[in-house]
């Protein structure tokens, strides 16, 4: 399989020539467990781990390779086992704050061009959680695609309300229709995937993920499991995973996300909210909370109609959100490199030239 294929475009093609050099090869993640890593290459995949040079050097774990990166690698073993050297530039990512108290990234994949978030038509609705997936998406500067699954199971003009409720967001990404019982928008989905571009599907468990992805490659090679009465999906997916469609296409599988924490984020916010963020450069003071200050122009387009209190609301709670985070991680961080600055003054003192 040619490396453009698998994604290699040549900007990512340069970092490989500079970062590689010509003594390593260069290789895509295709899945992750516990610190070992499936690559894929021209020659096929092959099982690989970091160097104990890359483990030290890392700083954090958002450093370490994750689904979709591309890595130099050294082959051995006729080419079953790899060692990795390097992780070479980020084009786009998928990241979150890392579940539970921990104020830290987790990266989800990289190199993605398009998301597909996938909602069900059905029990998962929930505008303001689409909300939160776009905002990983534009943060993480990848396209994306709204899916609204399970069409099948609403009327007509039901399946209009809920195109309606997005739009009143301002959501301006494409819809894209689907029912996997009747194979409607399936082939819309496919013409939107083009041969050595990345896609992903973002979405809570039960939404129609993996038997989409089945659909999408003809072979129905993918386990999926019955949906609960409450429209609460068991998750099917275990881990990230790289998949090769038929069409040339390239797709990560992943897990539902249920905890979408927001860190460092604060670009991808102002993109998605993009209508209250250019209202806002035109409120009478730079620091307007949008609450009852005068002059206020947001509050004012919601007076007049133009903009959704909810809508406000859910910008106000994400912002309010990452910025939190920001500073708690800001602050862990000073205090790991001050940390680190006293253990090495510690060691030089330890070691230097007044030792008996």
């Amino acid at each position: 399989m040619k490396f453009s294929e698998l994604g290699l475009d040549r900007w990512l093609a340069d970092k490989a020539s500079e970062l590689c050099g010509p003594d390593l090869s260069v290789a895509r993640v295709a899945a992750v467990d516990r610190g070992r890593y499936l690559i894929r290459g021209e020659g096929g995949e092959a099982l690989a781990e970091l160097t104990g040079k890359f483990l030290h050097l890392a700083e954090s774990s958002e450093e370490l390779p994750c689904v979709g990166d591309w890595v130099c690698v050294h082959y051995r073993d006729a080419g079953a086992q790899a060692s990795i050297h390097h992780l070479l530039p980020r084009r786009s990512f998928l990241r979150r704050k890392a579940a539970g108290r921990d104020v830290e990234f987790q990266m989800i994949a990289a190199n993605i061009d398009v998301a597909f978030i996938v909602q069900s038509c059905h029990f998962d609705f929930n505008v303001r959680r689409l909300e939160r997936y776009l905002v990983m998406a534009r943060d993480g500067h990848i396209e994306p695609v709204v899916l609204l699954t399970k069409t099948d199971l609403v009327t007509p003009e039901e399946l209009e309300q809920l195109i309606g409720r997005i739009r009143l967001m301002r959501v301006e990404a494409k819809i894209v229709c689907v029912s996997n019982v009747t194979g409607a928008g399936i082939d819309q989905v496919r013409e939107l995937m083009a041969s050595g571009k990345t896609y992903c599907l973002l979405g809570s468990s039960g939404v129609g993920k993996t038997t989409l992805i089945n659909r999408l490659r003809g072979d129905g090679a993918l386990e999926t499991r019955a949906v609960s009465h409450t429209g609460e999906g068991r998750h099917t997916t275990t881990r990230r995973q790289l998949i090769v469609l038929e069409h040339g296409g390239l797709l990560i599988d992943m897990p539902g996300m249920r905890e979408l924490g927001m860190l460092g984020a604060g670009e991808g916010i102002e993109e998605t909210f993009v209508d209250i963020s250019s209202l806002a450069r035109g409120c009478r003071y730079p620091d307007c909370r949008h609450d009852s200050e005068p002059g206020c122009e947001v509050r004012a387009a919601i007076e007049r109609h133009e903009l959704s209190e909810e809508h406000l609301q859910n910008y106000l709670k994400l912002r309010n959100e990452s910025e939190f985070h920001d500073l708690s991680y800001l602050d862990r961080r000073k205090k790991d490199k001050a940390f680190g600055r006293f253990v090495h003054s510690y060691k030089k003192q330890k070691d230097g030239p007044g030792r008996n």
